[in-house]
């Protein structure tokens, strides 16, 4: 942490505000290395949910809450960029102290705890620290207004930087209950068993940590057979086991595209394509001789053609366009297709822009087989938070299965298609499945 420079403050600019690293105190006995973060809610406003006063929400909540003043996922993520290198616990020059448990203390003002009185010693204790967490009230003028979920937290304890710094990564976001300032994915499984490594695994409350910080319940799924696969790899001989489900976002994509290649399409649209990782799948297919993936956003397309490799590879760069367009507007270049995929992309529309889309995908382009994903909003009930928020940052709207078999009936009767609904990833006996998937095929004529 000292080659940070402590004789002068150091600042970055985060997604979310910003992030300032100085030392109050340095000396060859003692060093404080603190760090400010400021984070911007009326920026972060910006990705709110329109109209969540219609839905029972409170209007003004993205401008006043408590992210700037609160510890949480925001704090986390500042500690992992601004200490860097302290993670990877690398040290060019002093590796040796580096490897060495040190006498650390930790102060940090206000910390979200929700849950039990006892979560932060429930959740540090274990790992060698004595906590103190002294319950912050909302106001001294009004103590009936009561003191969670607020506390100010001290932990002291013999312990090596990078472990210190991974304990803070992954418990913050637990301690906040789970809640989180961007897109959970499958990346997170691979965070969590990164940052746990020697530790999450004897921790005795690995599963509440594990379902707070994935919340979603493949992921945590994902996670726990990670788990008892390191456990029975300790007590037995390696042996051929059965091969591991995908992650749901694999299948996903691999369930879409066993589907195009079903319908005997040799063209196909992926509207809203992103990255690129359904027309990777869809490369490996011979069967598919014109690829064409469209996305409003000009950086996932230069990520896509790079990670297609089409620049280095011009045999794949006559199969595959990219072009930089929008699904709220009619365009010619989509018409003579075999097959479209929206893959998790009307969800990020704005509701008034699902009738035009509608008409231009369905109307317009009219390819033989449509192929649609999106979240199910009902199943969200079984993540931790209850279903009370979305499950992306950037989702303008989430369909309960009602509302999607309506929408997709409606498009299939109006513009001449059979229709045929699916589910994918797990299903819950009341809330029905993670995913809900719609097949259109065009009748004739």
């Amino acid at each position: 942490m000292l080659h940070k420079h402590p004789e002068r403050v150091q600042t970055q600019t985060l997604s979310f505000g910003t992030a300032s690293v100085f030392y109050p105190q340095v000396s060859a006995q003692r060093t404080t290395a603190a760090l400010l973060l400021e984070v911007d809610p009326v920026g972060l406003s910006r990705t709110a949910r329109p109209g969540a006063d219609q839905q029972g929400g409170a209007p003004l909540e993205p401008y006043m809450n408590d992210r700037p003043y609160a510890s949480g996922s925001f704090l986390a993520v500042a500690l992992r960029d601004a200490f860097g290198t302290a993670f990877t616990g690398r040290s060019k020059d002093r590796q040796a102290l580096a490897d060495r448990a040190l006498a650390f203390s930790v102060h940090l003002p206000c910390v979200t705890a929700r849950g039990s009185e006892d979560l932060p010693q429930r959740l540090f204790g274990p790992l060698g620290y004595a906590v103190q967490a002294t319950p912050i009230p909302l106001d001294p003028l009004y103590p009936e207004w009561g003191e969670r979920p607020y506390v100010d937290l001290r932990l002291s304890g013999q312990v090596r930087l990078r472990d210190l710094l991974a304990h803070l990564y992954v418990l913050l976001p637990v301690l906040d209950g789970g809640k989180r300032h961007y897109f959970l994915n499958e990346a997170e499984v691979d965070k969590l068993a990164r940052h746990g490594a020697g530790w999450l695994d004897t921790h005795p409350e690995r599963d509440l940590i594990t379902r707070r910080y994935l919340r979603f319940a493949a992921l945590v799924r994902q996670a726990e057979e990670g788990y008892s696969e390191s456990q029975t790899a300790e007590l037995t001989e390696p042996t051929q086991s059965a091969a591991p489900r995908p992650r749901l976002h694999d299948e996903r994509l691999q369930w879409v595209a066993e589907q195009v290649a079903a319908s005997g399409a040799s063209s196909v649209l992926d509207l809203g394509c992103g990255e690129g990782k359904l027309l990777r799948l869809l490369l490996e297919k011979a069967q598919f001789r014109h690829l064409l993936g469209m996305d409003v956003s000009a950086r996932a397309l230069d990520i896509a053609a790079r990670r297609l490799n089409l620049r280095e590879r011009p045999e794949l760069a006559a199969r595959v366009t990219l072009l930089h367009g929008s699904l709220s507007y009619p365009d010619s270049r989509l018409k003579g297709f075999d097959a479209a995929t929206l893959v998790e992309v009307i969800e990020h529309l704005e509701p008034h822009q699902i009738g035009p889309l509608t008409r231009h995908v369905f109307g317009d382009a009219r390819p033989s087989t449509v192929i649609v994903t999106t979240p199910n909003r009902e199943y969200n009930a079984v993540f931790e938070d209850g279903g009370e928020g979305m499950r992306h940052a950037d989702h303008r709207f989430e369909w309960t299965r009602a509302e999607f078999e309506a929408w997709a009936a409606a498009a299939a009767g109006a513009h001449g298609y059979t229709l045929t609904l699916h589910g994918l990833g797990d299903t819950h006996p009341d809330y029905g499945p993670l995913t809900q998937a719609a097949v259109f095929v065009r009748q004739n004529g």
